[in-house]
């Protein structure tokens, strides 16, 4: 059997405290979005796709492995925007700051680790953040999402600690995505 499985990093309480805050003045806006359930806000790092279950503890051999090089990440929330770009968003995302070059680095290495796998190499460069919500239709932007994307530029959290990076299971139900925790990999380099 397969799951569908991804590698992420839960938020750390100040963060997640102003992500909820946000996700929730943003939802009583009138944008046209499909708002992510704050609890299921994470820090995606690779989306593994569907994996066999008898491949999740090989998966987490690896992983484990790169956690042990490298040593927690600090971040802190910087920002709103939105991917492809503001003129015509597809989703609204909350930006962060810290150490993403080193973070950029941790996620080359598990892409090198889990390739073996068959694990899909993602080409572009990475971009943390977390996803709020995604548009229900590619539409231009409006007054209401500009003036959101102005009133939130300078959003900010305390600069917190990613200490742990965690094998999620993903399954899709008709109330949205429920995520389960399987393993979880220090960082302890």
């Amino acid at each position: 059997m397969e799951i569908r499985s991804f590698l992420a990093f839960e938020l750390p309480p100040d963060i997640k405290s102003v992500v909820e805050r946000t996700s929730s003045e943003l939802s009583r806006s009138d944008l046209d979005v499909r708002w992510v359930k704050p609890g299921n806000i994470h820090l995606t790092i690779i989306f593994l796709g569907n994996i066999k279950e008898e491949a999740v503890e090989e998966v987490g051999a690896r992983a484990k492995k790169v956690c042990k090089e490298f040593a927690p990440f600090a971040i802190s929330l910087e920002g709103m925007g939105c991917f492809p770009n503001n003129r015509s968003p597809r989703v609204l995302w909350l930006g962060l700051e810290g150490d993403l070059e080193k973070m950029s680095r941790f996620r080359d290495s598990l892409q090198a680790e889990l390739k073996p796998l068959g694990v899909k190499q993602e080409k572009r460069p990475f971009k943390p953040h977390l996803t709020l919500g995604r548009f229900r239709k590619v539409k231009k932007a409006n007054s209401t999402l500009e003036k959101l994307l102005s009133d939130y530029s300078d959003l900010k959290s305390p600069v917190c600690s990613l200490n742990e990076l965690v094998l999620f299971r993903s399954d899709l139900r008709p109330g949205g995505a429920v995520y389960t925790k399987l393993l979880a990999f220090p960082l302890s380099g």
